[in-house]
């Protein structure tokens, strides 16, 4: 979900949130807060957003959250962050130590970071409200708090050696963690200053670094935490090893809502090193010595199940349903001028389309696992999850433990995508541990086939849109209506106002095209299965489905789509911006290289979403079968002030191919109640030798970052479903692409 911010003073009094304190055993601590960022209409408190009440809600705590961050400089000159963000990929691990380091003048390899225990007070996140990682907002959140804090720490520090020299600080300078005074020629590391440094008062104000002054940001910098992942040193869950461990894989039911019924516990006992047999009302668990013991158990335990009320649960059914509720009105989410009555006026053009978007499983390369030790007196969890403060919550509610006797021992995650905020697999591995013996260590590991079968899919949508275009081509009327599961009720339902869910809508109610009336409602309409956020839902969902059609628009003017874009883009410079390089970058309206026996086209798409701005022109070709070849995409960004521009190329091109794999391949079809999609031979991955030539063009600029972890999916589908349609001719308005009618005739 995106959080749209607005700026902070760079020179906020100090003693708003930063303060400075001695650590134990030595050296300087500097706290410092990290403040919520609202929207400037609506002043938010941290405990009004959407994951601050849902963490509210599992820990039980209410109120402002009183953060409290940490930085600690040891006598070494050792510099130790508090990490307050879970790195799942996205380079965090390096972003935040380059942030620190450029203010605090001390050399990257000097800064190491710690992971936060369980805390929304002291380490929730500033635009969510807490202890969680994602929505594109790492960066976004840490960019002044955490350079304030360096900047303080640096001050203090020079202002401690130029009294002990007895000199104006002004006169002191400071480079790689050391103080110098040239005219006299001394010199103090940091390390032999933080003991007095501690002792002194905080200035008064702290000055950002103007960014031509930076040395650090925005520059390529490699990630400091690949070589680890690399030699096998770095730990995910999965790696978890504890003395005396042992080893669970699990069968659920393979319809939502069925109960267990029956098993064969003797022959999955029989099994060598098989341990034991768990069951709670509606899954069973095999636990053993190792992985392969508890396969083959589980396999000989052959469960069978009652299935329940959505046994007859199909896609078909699904569909007629959200026909049927697509047809009635919904909740307001924007209403600009008169919609209908612009829609029925004489003299338009009415162009009309329903799209269509699947159930989608996130399919993280390290499937889920947790490991439970559970005692009468506390809980110890082994996990990767972007949520440990509701995971601890959770796993208290579910004991009764005290929150504080659930301790969540964190790790670097194999994938998140939105699938590492929910904790279903915690509550569950939690819920068969208490029928084991107290104290053992259980690590429970969902197989590939159980995890995407039992995944909480990004949501089915169906969109109705229609559209009036003037004599010109130009639109004067616009109307959306969103149709699908509302994740906001379940994940944090007072985000949810006056029946719109802004995640459903978001990349639909902001649209940027300046068209004089718009309408866009939303209908929520709730399948059997769980749903949630799949790198950034709305957008993913929405951006797709407003691009596409704005394409169409283009097409019934006759227009050129680059062109038609552009001229509707007028009080969106930004955006205005982004296209425009894009499609220079991919020389748009030039031929495309003919490829005998296959059809060829560019299609372009633009996009406001997770705080940046970004346009892609995708080229495709497409063979006489209709299979489909992404060849280019080209993405221009505006992301705002660069940290570290290896890490942007990376995040864009993994959310293009993440991207390009939905658009093409991915879909969760449901028959009988269950999901017939099971492991990568029918939910496949796109390949390496498939993957595009892939092009990052980045827009110099000095505002605040914006986001990079979701954008690149997000406007990657509508570019190249519209690549397909200048390829073909045949329009796409239903995802996947694979399986439609696009052979040569």
């Amino acid at each position: 979900m995106q959080m749209p911010t607005q700026d902070i003073d760079t020179t906020l009094p100090r003693r708003s949130f930063l303060k400075l304190g001695a650590a134990a055993g030595g050296g300087l601590v500097v706290s410092f807060a990290l403040p919520l960022r609202a929207q400037p209409d609506r002043k938010e408190k941290p405990s009004e957003t959407a994951v601050g009440q849902a963490a509210e809600k599992a820990t039980g705590e209410a109120g402002a959250l009183a953060r409290n961050a940490f930085i600690r400089i040891d006598r070494e000159g050792i510099v130790t962050l508090v990490m307050h963000k879970v790195e799942m990929g996205q380079g965090t691990y390096t972003s935040m130590p380059m942030l620190l380091a450029e203010e605090l003048e001390v050399d990257l390899a000097k800064v190491k970071l710690e992971h936060a225990p369980p805390d929304n007070e002291r380490y929730g996140d500033p635009l969510l409200g807490g202890q969680v990682t994602g929505g594109s907002t790492s960066v976004r959140g840490a960019w002044t708090p955490l350079r304030q804090a360096g900047a303080m720490a640096r001050m203090v520090l020079v202002d401690t050696a130029a009294q002990r020299w007895g000199v104006p600080a002004a006169d002191c300078s400071v480079a790689g963690g050391v103080v110098s005074h040239a005219a006299s020629g001394r010199s103090l590391h940091y390390g032999q200053l933080v003991d007095e440094a501690a002792r002194r008062p905080a200035p008064a104000q702290v000055v950002l670094k103007a960014p031509k002054d930076f040395k650090l940001i925005g520059t390529p910098v490699k990630r400091l935490d690949s070589a680890d992942k690399v030699n096998g040193k770095s730990v995910f869950g999965i790696d978890v090893r504890l003395p005396g461990m042992l080893v669970a894989t699990v069968a659920a039911s393979p319809v939502v809502g069925g109960k267990l019924k029956g098993s064969s516990d003797k022959k999955a006992l029989a099994v060598k090193g098989v341990r034991q047999v768990l069951k709670i009302d509606n899954a069973v668990a095999v636990v053993g010595d190792h992985m392969w013991a508890v396969r083959q158990g589980l396999a000989a335990l052959e469960p069978t199940w009652n299935d329940g009320p959505n046994a007859s649960f199909d896609n078909a059914a699904l569909v007629a349903s959200m026909q049927a509720a697509a047809a009635k009105p919904g909740a307001m989410a924007r209403n600009d001028g008169n919609a209908a009555q612009a829609l029925s006026a004489a003299g338009v053009r009415k162009v009309e389309a329903v799209y269509e978007m699947p159930f989608l499983a996130h399919a993280t390369m390290e499937p889920m696992n947790c490991t439970v030790v559970l005692k009468a007196d506390g809980c110890d969890i082994y996990v990767g999850t972007q949520v440990p403060t509701i995971a601890q919550g959770a796993v208290a509610k579910l004991t009764g433990l005290p929150l504080d006797k659930v301790r969540i021992h964190n790790h670097l995650l194999g994938g998140g995508f939105g699938r590492r905020l929910e904790v279903d697999s915690v509550v569950q591995a939690v819920a068969f541990a208490r029928k084991a013996r107290p104290g053992t260590p259980i690590k429970f590991v969902w197989t590939r086939e159980e995890d995407i079968q039992h995944d909480m899919y990004r949501p089915y949508y169906y969109d109705r849109l229609a559209a009036a275009l003037d004599a010109q081509g130009r639109p004067v009327a616009w109307t959306h209506r969103v149709t699908g599961s509302s994740i906001m009720a379940r994940f944090a339902p007072p985000a949810v106002k006056d029946g719109v869910d802004p995640d459903a809508v978001e990349g639909a109610k902001d649209m940027p095209y300046k068209i004089p009336n718009v309408m866009v409602d939303y209908v929520r309409h709730e399948p059997p299965v769980p749903t949630a956020f799949w790198r950034g839902v709305g957008p993913t969902h929405n951006i797709f489905v407003v691009e596409s059609f704005i394409d169409e628009l283009a097409a019934a003017a006759g227009a050129d789509p680059f062109e038609y874009r552009r001229g509707l883009l007028a009080d969106a410079p930004r955006e205005r911006r982004v296209l425009e390089l894009a499609a220079q970058k991919a020389g748009w309206g030039t031929p495309m290289k003919p490829i005998e026996g296959k059809r060829v086209g560019r299609g372009i798409s633009v996009q406001f979403a997770f705080g940046s701005y970004m346009a892609q022109v995708a080229e495709v070709a497409v063979d006489a079968e209709g299979q489909v070849q992404v060849l280019r995409v080209v993405c221009a960004l505006d992301c705002g002030q660069v940290v570290n521009p290896d890490t942007v190329h990376a995040q864009i091109e993994s959310g293009v191919n993440f991207g390009i794999t939905a658009a093409l391949w991915n879909e969760i079809t449901f028959a009988k109640g269950r999901a017939q999609q099971s492991n990568f031979h029918d939910y496949r991955m796109l390949r390496m030798n498939e993957s595009p030539s892939i092009e990052v063009h980045i827009v110099n600029s000095s505002e605040d970052p914006g986001g990079i972890g979701e954008p690149g999916t997000s406007a990657l589908a509508p570019a190249l479903a519209n690549a397909v349609f200048a390829a073909t001719g045949q329009r796409v308005r239903k995802l996947p692409i694979a399986g439609q009618a696009l052979k040569k005739a």
